[in-house]
């Protein structure tokens, strides 16, 4: 019985859903002219008290007939019909109120011609505004009952909207359209709003949120917040961090503007949020070092070298010289900057390693290289830890490499990406990179036409072998949540401002320089795994809270990985013309020949494998390194691992 009572009403759900745009627009019509039949009828019985006064409708009956003819033709040739009733916003209000007012005017002249008919002067006034809310009415109830077709048997999620602005309000515009949320409140720190309606939802002070969690059953909050600063948006993100609620926002401003992006294209707050920090406007000065010149970058296809390309593509170069060991890689960056770049600059990718001197060569002469990017490494510690002859001949002799064919070639700028993992390192892959460093220092001092010099920054939020992708897939897989120990900190910066600091470093350096980036304030890593979880929408899993979502396991300090990373060697830095960046005063600590020495003397220790006089001539070369190979590394592992495992990380 209920079955065939729910077949009977779905029916003419059914018919509605099946008719074509013209049979609607047929059908609108049709209302239409009855409620211009009904608004006068209605206007002369509410002007005269009487419901049928004979004396009206004696001689006006052809009104109740002609001027419904008469809309219809006013409201079509306004384009009323041409607006979909479920967006019926300010242009459609905009038609029924222009059509209204010429259709009272046209009641009027027929008063006024016609002296046969019993036109009151209040009549057409009245019919204006009895017409004008009937129209609204029908369309309003028909929006309604378009969305309650359209929601029938979805379960929309019910969702707070952070941001009672013009972004929050489109924002629920967009969700209304769909399925998934359902809209049930805004969220504002504007005082004043709070109790305002916006969009049929009322406006909320932070301080109600836990009301109204427990009120609506929320799990959700969307942040609609697209130009507020970073230190804001933290504190937000913070806020919201503290509760079980998985939080997500619309795209930034210039996404927005830009086009890039659309305003119901939610995604989730990304990490860097809880890290963020007011950003500082590049400096255009600080970009000569690739405007107007042919600029090469190594290593152009990994985490760092990639951004570098697509930030050096937006600051005028002459063109692109993208130097990468991986195919993949470089046919990834490649067609994205085929995308971003000027009609007509030019790029130029190139297949090869940082080891291949004589190629090397070719490529900057054959191009004209003015300015060098090195970002080609091995970074990833345990791996580098695994297989350390190649991490070494990669990051060291693969620089050396690199300063040797800039200086032959002329280049006139040469900055090596470099490190905080560097300073003071207890893994060989930070070794390596300090040996680099002292590459180039040494090439400077060799070379004085020339400009090398070195950037120093810590971890970068969404590189390859980082932290928070691996904390982001545990987190999508359930669990557990992996930390190798609770009093690790590290430092984090945006892959974008990290590449746009290290082309205005470059753009600064007199000739040997360190120069290190201004990270902030460091981060517990256990810290940061907690906040990723609760912004998820899901709980810890501990001793305190037994029955969460995700625990989290503590799995031990790998092998070369530090409890905490610093940026100098001697603790000694300069302010510079840029806010975020800073001049080390690292010194070299041997001449150029004692270098030569000891760098040939590792050359031959790498290449007979001999992991004891390796280790030996990385404790003679890098100040500060200290580390115990872990049981089962040498020669054995290093090939084996290699097999198993040795991507470009670059």
């Amino acid at each position: 019985m209920i079955s065939s009572l729910e077949t009977m009403l779905n029916r003419p759900h059914a018919w509605a859903n099946g008719l074509t745009r013209s049979q609607k627009k047929l059908i609108l019509a049709s209302v239409d002219a009855l409620l211009v039949a009904f608004s006068l009828w209605t206007s002369v019985a509410i002007r005269l008290g009487s419901l049928w006064p004979q004396f009206v409708w004696n001689t006006g009956w052809w009104l109740l007939l002609a001027l419904p003819l008469v809309g219809i033709g006013i409201f079509y040739s306004l384009g009323l019909y041409r607006v979909v009733m479920r967006s019926m916003g300010r242009h459609g209000a905009l038609c029924i109120l222009q059509g209204t007012i010429l259709l009272s005017l046209v009641l009027t002249s027929f008063g006024y011609f016609d002296t046969r008919l019993f036109i009151p002067r209040s009549t057409p006034i009245i019919f204006a505004l009895v017409l004008g809310c009937s129209l609204v009415a029908v369309r309003m109830i028909g929006r309604s009952y378009y969305r309650w077709l359209n929601e029938r048997g979805a379960e929309r999620r019910p969702v707070l909207i952070y941001g009672a602005g013009q972004s929050g309000l489109q924002l629920v515009s967009a969700l209304d359209a769909a399925k998934e949320f359902r809209p049930v409140a805004f969220l504002d720190d504007e005082p004043s709003l709070a109790g305002s309606f916006f969009a049929g939802r009322r406006v909320h002070p932070p301080a109600d949120l836990d009301a109204l969690l427990a009120r609506f059953g929320v799990s959700d909050v969307l942040l609609a917040l697209p130009s507020i600063s970073r230190a804001r948006r933290k504190e937000i993100v913070e806020f919201l961090s503290q509760r079980p609620v998985q939080v997500q926002t619309i795209p930034s401003m210039a996404e927005l503007v830009s086009g890039i992006e659309s305003i119901d294209k939610l995604r989730n707050v990304g990490v860097e949020e809880l890290l963020g920090r007011d950003a500082v406007d590049p400096d255009l000065d600080l970009f000569t070092s690739v405007r107007g010149r042919t600029v090469m970058v190594t290593g152009a296809g990994g985490s760092i070298g990639s951004e570098l390309c697509r930030q050096i593509v937006t600051a005028d170069p002459r063109c692109l010289v993208l130097y990468e060991m991986s195919e993949f890689g470089l046919y990834s960056i490649e067609q994205e900057l085929s995308q971003l770049a000027p009609r007509g600059f030019c790029v130029h990718a190139v297949l090869g390693s940082v080891r291949d001197e004589p190629r090397l060569e070719q490529t900057i002469r054959r191009h004209g290289v003015e300015t060098i990017f090195h970002a080609a490494a091995y970074k990833h510690v345990p791996l580098v830890e695994a297989n350390p002859f190649e991490g070494i001949r990669n990051n060291t002799f693969g620089t050396e490499c690199v300063a040797r064919v800039a200086a032959r070639c002329g280049v006139g700028r040469a900055i090596l990406v470099s490190t905080d993992k560097a300073v003071r390192p207890t893994n060989v892959m930070g070794a390596s990179k300090r040996l680099a460093e002292r590459v180039f220092q040494k090439a400077q001092q060799r070379c004085k036409t020339t400009v090398f010099s070195m950037v120093r920054f810590g971890n970068v939020m969404g590189s390859s072998g980082s932290v928070i992708p691996l904390f982001q897939k545990q987190i999508a897989a359930g669990g557990p949540v992996t930390v190798t120990h609770p009093e690790v900190i590290r430092y984090f910066m945006t892959i974008p401002e990290a590449a746009q600091l290290v082309i205005q470093a470059g753009s600064m350096a007199h000739g040997g320089d360190v120069f290190l980036l201004n990270m902030g304030s460091p981060v517990s890593i256990l810290d940061l795994a907690k906040r990723m979880i609760h912004l998820s929408g899901l709980d810890v899993k501990d001793d305190v809270n037994p029955h969460g979502d995700i625990e989290i396991v503590f799995s031990g300090l790998r092998p070369g990985e530090k409890l905490f990373e610093e940026l100098l060697v001697d603790g000694t830095a300069l302010p510079t013309a840029h806010p975020k960046i800073m001049r080390s005063l690292d010194s070299l600590a041997h001449s150029g020949g004692e270098i030569d020495d000891a760098l040939s003397e590792l050359r031959s220790a790498v290449e007979n494998a001999d992991m004891d006089a390796t280790i030996g001539l990385l404790h003679r070369l890098v100040e500060g390194y200290s580390t115990e190979m872990t049981s089962g590394s040498g020669p054995e592992m290093e090939l084996a691992s290699t097999v198993r495992g040795g991507a470009n990380l670059v």
